[in-house]
């Protein structure tokens, strides 16, 4: 599964998905729009007003969503 974290720079959402991706051994890749802000673009043309925004070939998770992100687990 493809499965990106966009996130940006003192976000607490953004460090307790990622920290969660972590602990359950889910493997992302992370675009922290600080550094990137080409990223930014494409969030925004998704509609997409704030970070962390997780995507996965199935779905896409808006904030910091444990329930939904348990999904991912499985």
């Amino acid at each position: 599964m493809n499965i990106k974290l966009f996130s940006k720079n003192n976000c607490m959402q953004c460090k307790m998905a990622k920290r969660f991706l972590s602990d359950n051994h889910i493997s992302f890749e992370e675009i922290n729009i600080d550094n990137q802000p080409e990223a930014i673009e494409f969030l925004k043309e998704q509609g997409f007003q704030s970070v962390p925004i997780i995507t996965s070939d199935a779905q896409t998770i808006i904030g910091f969503r444990p329930d939904q992100l348990r999904q991912l687990a499985s």
